[in-house]
């Protein structure tokens, strides 16, 4: 296997004054190189907004901590130069909105970098957490890493120790950790039929049967990729019946096969299966996937 190039990258994370995510009132930005930590730095930054109790309760700064503090606009250019060009990370889209949407009111262009996210990032490294349970804390906890919450910087060096942790358990760069989150959670490959939680039609069950114009183990694989559990007979957890083109049109009554006709049975019972053709299901995945996209 061809040796990964390491690309070095930042984490950067804030916390705020109230609920709007452009009252930055502290920034912290972690370094790290193939070995781990290489650099830090932190700021409390004067939001030059009201602070919410809730807000003070959770990070502990309030408007006599940061009065002495410079503005983001005062403190952009330190940030602006060490962020400039990197990659960098964030642990879920809050800090990237929050320091797009400083830069805004402060009539600051955003900085060009390549952001990754790290909850993304832990959903598909390990399995434990796909679904729940990828918040910093547990994510830490689980994974034996020091970590004291509400602390930009701590917060910003906890995320990099997970993203190191990932690269190794997974053999994956930072590079290929770019495309990775971007594909479902649970890659599909050939008659792979695990349902990606992050699909649009995920929580259907979905059954085939007739002649498709297409395998069944593709079938299966796009309806997977879509969210949906692929499963073998027809039951009362059914939710949709796809039948083939063909066979949808040319069967009737006893000449239609063993599954449709139990679908058929289940649904005069009350039980809310959905008999498609093939042509209508593949419609109903690209339309819910597009409309997810958007």
């Amino acid at each position: 296997m061809r040796e990964q190039t390491w690309v070095d990258f930042l984490v950067v994370d804030v916390e705020t004054a109230n609920a709007d995510r452009s009252s930055i009132c502290q920034i912290g930005v972690a370094s790290f190189n193939e070995n781990g930590l290489s650099d830090s730095w932190k700021s409390l930054v004067n939001p030059e907004d009201y602070f919410d109790p809730f807000n003070i309760s959770l990070h502990g700064i309030d408007e006599e901590a940061v009065q002495t503090s410079p503005t983001w606009h005062e403190v952009y250019p330190e940030i602006a130069s060490r962020v400039a060009g990197n990659v960098v990370v964030s642990h879920t889209s809050f800090d990237r909105v929050a320091i797009q949407r400083a830069c805004e009111e402060a009539q600051k262009p955003v900085v060009d970098c390549r952001w990754l996210d790290s909850a993304r990032v832990v959903r598909r490294a390990w399995p434990l957490f796909s679904r729940s349970g990828y918040g910093l804390a547990n994510v830490a906890k689980q994974l034996g890493i020091r970590y004291k919450p509400h602390d930009a910087l701590e917060d910003a060096r906890c995320a990099g120790e997970i993203v190191l942790r990932a690269i190794c358990d997974s053999g994956l760069s930072i590079d290929q950790w770019f495309d990775r989150v971007h594909q479902p959670i649970h890659p599909l490959s050939g008659s792979a039929t695990v349902p990606n939680p992050d699909g649009p039609l995920y929580g259907e069950v979905v059954v085939f049967t007739g002649t498709l114009s297409i395998s069944r183990g593709q079938a299966a694989c796009l309806a997977a990729s879509a969210g949906c559990e692929v499963a073998d007979g027809i039951t009362k957890h059914t939710t949709i019946l796809v039948v083939g083109n063909q066979d949808i049109r040319k069967l009737a009554g006893q000449e239609k096969s063993t599954k449709h006709r139990k679908a058929e049975a289940l649904i005069t019972k009350g039980v809310p299966i959905r008999i498609l053709s093939e042509s209508d299901f593949s419609k109903l995945v690209i339309d819910e996937v597009s409309s997810h996209r958007r």
